[in-house]
């Protein structure tokens, strides 16, 4: 499960990641749109951000459960103390990160991003990091995105995943 902010490269490395290991992608953002048969930024300006998160939770708690497979999480699902808890218990929690400055150049390049809409990106960005990062430091496994190739982002969770197992398996 891949957590971190908007603009790390959750569902570009996903897409990549899941290619390689040969196990399906979830975004978890479309799944929640098709659950709901609405945008997310139409879940937000409709029903707001903790409808949206309850939505999110319950879409999570659902694509946990089955066979391996890669899923991408929203930048905030981490955030939630019950969801956290069900990724970190369920799941193997890979932290993306990016400095701001890289994660507001990527965040813009998609206009979908309601905790972005008439804002500036860098502020927004820089304060959610503030209080994201300690969070998302949770996750077992953390890779960076900047300056790396979505192949080399790949490559660092295949890994880091293997490390993982190599750990666990010495006991």
């Amino acid at each position: 499960m891949l957590v971190g902010m908007m603009g790390a490269g959750k569902t570009t490395v996903g897409r990549r990641l899941a290619k390689r290991l040969a196990l399906p992608f979830l975004d978890s953002d479309e799944e929640i749109e098709r659950a709901a048969d609405h945008s997310i930024s139409e879940i937000f300006d409709r029903f707001g951000e903790a409808s949206f998160r309850d939505g999110e939770r319950r879409v999570l708690r659902r694509l946990v459960g089955g066979p391996p497979k890669v899923i991408a999480t929203g930048g905030g699902a981490f955030m939630d103390a019950e969801t956290r808890g069900l990724i970190l218990d369920h799941a193997i929690a890979v932290w993306l990160s990016a400095p701001v400055e890289t994660l507001a150049e990527r965040a813009t390049r998609r206009p979908h991003r309601p905790l972005l809409k008439g804002r500036q990106p860098a502020e927004v960005l820089r304060a959610l990091a503030a209080v994201r990062d300690p969070v998302y430091a949770l996750a077992p496994l953390h890779v960076r995105t900047e300056g790396a190739t979505h192949e080399q982002a790949v490559e660092e969770i295949i890994a880091a995943l293997a490390k993982r197992e190599d750990d666990i398996a010495a006991g």
